[in-house]
């Protein structure tokens, strides 16, 4: 079974992880987004 600290951890983990994925869609996007209007 998983200790209370190994939770901590694994919350910080996912934590971080979802911080990545949610910041890294929005530039990609904007990245696109600016892609298309440079091309057009």
């Amino acid at each position: 079974m998983a200790t209370q600290n190994d939770m901590e951890m694994a919350q910080h983990t996912y934590r971080g992880f979802i911080w990545f994925v949610k910041w890294g869609t929005l530039a990609v996007a904007l990245i696109a987004i600016l892609v298309v209007l440079l091309i057009s």
